[in-house]
């Protein structure tokens, strides 16, 4: 059988067939609002919007891999969920960073003052949560240093060994590009039903044949409609308000001037489109927090609409800002308390925040770690995905870890990662040395080391905000999650609901690090199911 790197693919468009079809695609992002708003200086009533990056053909990706990412998802639920209710590890875990990094110690201090001032705490938590992945060559024993048995010595490898999904990070707060990617997906089965994708049998390669783009080759994902059934069934959770208001709401908190609403609206929508409708109003965080919520005597989150139809009590708090640290500012800060410290449903916990740090991934990646959260068989199977991590601390795994990072030759087959979100803060392989040296010692152990995943050769066209790009490729995988826990007996999550709620697929040229669509490094994709 002919590894996925084998596979001519994608098929032998002419430019004016090429032409024809960024057109139809550009109509369905038009239509079907898969773009990124753009703020102008002067309001004027203008909109502007720019299509977001697209794919022009599905990516390959080998089926059984795709399945296995599928159906791990409810496990990582279950480890995530877990860990948020384990203070003391995760405390242990992030002890460093919270003494060094500002927003590690911000969001540390805000768990502690709503524990600390005995705040009306909400049992139940939800989680929105999203594992990427990406394909991984397992190097065979020749291609390896031979004083070095964990980093590989060529960026791709020729092995025959079946390709494995190793985790790229797993994001547990904020978790954006589900509705980007449903449409991204809707739009290729589209233009592969037209069919847009069909080749002439002149012109056709051996290859194409046995691996065609076929409507039962490319999954489909209804991960809109996964996220608002978990909202919904989190805010019916919550049960009826507990004083007179209009009646109870979700309330989505969002940044300001937020460039990416046609990723989060359609999920407002949705819950609105509900029977009957589930209410959810939009805030900006922290302002509208600070100036339109207060607390009731009862510890309930209420909520006045500027449009000044009446008071909500707000049943979700669905985090869709608060990622990054210049946000937990004074005013920031305060906003934050007031919504841990209610009776609303956290999307979600301060403590589900700082499990998504990269401290928590690398510390997982120790012997025993997911063992203390999983039974052995779902253990295995998480810790089978994980990529060789390190941390950059006085440990012993730190030490080699920092011996990697130092040695220029060593350096090149890893990323050096903060634990910040949103695509564009890793430091890869020969700048990770110089960018070391830089900075202070004491400041290596807010950063985590991990090998580098090593990706199969494949080729697609991409619609980019650069322009159209033609060559390699190098595809994510992500697959989200929802779960919605309590906190159990000795303070130990009890799952409520858990569930695999869909994927989004994203792809980059192979000579780009970062894959943050939203930035304009990647593009939205779907795979293409193969047998290999």
């Amino acid at each position: 059988m002919a590894s996925i790197s084998q596979i001519a693919y994608p098929p032998p468009f002419s430019d004016h067939r090429l032409s024809e079809l960024q057109s139809e695609i550009q109509d369905w992002q038009l239509t079907h609002g898969s773009l990124i708003k753009v703020f102008i200086g002067d309001d004027d009533g203008t909109i502007l919007a720019r299509p977001i990056g697209v794919s022009m053909f599905p990516t390959l990706f080998p089926k059984s891999n795709f399945e296995q990412a599928l159906q791990i998802q409810e496990s990582y639920n279950e480890l995530y969920a877990a860990i948020a209710e384990d203070e003391v590890w995760l405390s242990n875990v992030l002890s460093d960073l919270i003494e060094s990094d500002p927003f590690a110690r911000a969001l540390w201090k805000i768990h502690q003052r709503t524990k600390r001032e005995g705040a009306c705490l909400q049992p139940l938590t939800l989680g929105i949560f999203r594992s990427d992945y990406m394909l991984h060559c397992p190097p065979d024993s020749r291609e390896l240093h031979a004083d070095d048995t964990t980093s590989p010595s060529v960026e791709h490898s020729s092995s025959s060994s079946p390709l494995e999904i190793k985790q790229v990070e797993i994001n547990t707060f904020s978790c954006a590009g589900g509705t980007h990617g449903n449409i991204a997906t809707n739009m290729h089965h589209h233009l592969n039903r037209i069919p847009v994708y069909q080749t002439p049998a002149s012109s056709q390669h051996p290859s194409y044949p046995t691996h065609p783009v076929t409507l039962s080759s490319l999954p489909s994902t209804n991960t809109i409609a996964s996220l608002v059934s978990s909202l919904a069934a989190a805010h019916t959770a919550y049960g009826p308000p507990e004083i007179s208001v209009r009646s109870t709401a979700i309330l989505m908190i969002v940044q300001p001037n937020n460039i990416n609403i046609c990723d989060e609206r359609p999920i407002e929508y949705g819950l609105w489109s509900r029977d009957p409708p589930v209410p959810c109003y939009r805030a900006k965080f922290p302002l509208d927090i600070l100036t339109h919520t207060e607390i009731s005597p009862s510890g309930a989150l209420l909520y006045y609409p500027p449009n000044g139809v009446g008071k909500f009590e707000i049943s979700v708090a669905y985090m869709r800002a608060g990622y990054d640290a210049e946000e937990h500012d004074i005013r920031g800060i305060e906003a934050r308390v007031m919504i841990e410290g209610s009776h609303a449903i956290k999307c979600p916990s301060v403590l589900a925040q700082l499990a998504t740090f990269k401290k928590v991934q690398q510390a997982l990646s120790m012997p025993g770690a997911v063992e203390r959260f999983l039974p052995p068989l779902k253990a295995e199977r998480v810790r089978a995905t994980f990529a060789p991590m390190y941390a950059l601390d006085e440990s012993e795994l730190g030490l080699r870890g920092r011996e990697l990072a130092k040695n220029p030759d060593m350096a090149v087959h890893h990323v050096l990662k903060p634990s910040l979100e949103g695509g564009g803060h890793n430091i890869y392989r020969a700048d990770i040395p110089r960018f070391l040296e830089e900075m202070p010692e004491e400041e290596w152990r807010n950063y985590v080391l991990m090998e580098m995943i090593r990706p199969p050769k494949l080729s697609n066209v991409l619609l980019t905000a650069g322009g159209t790009y033609k060559g390699g490729v190098v595809s994510e995988l992500g697959v989200f999650g929802t779960c919605l826990w309590k906190k159990g007996k000795e303070g130990r999550a009890q799952m409520v609901d858990n569930k695999m709620a869909g994927w989004s697929f994203k792809t980059k040229a192979e000579d780009v690090d970062e894959m943050s669509v939203v930035k304009g490094y990647g593009c939205f994709d779907t795979p293409c199911l193969v047998d290999c």
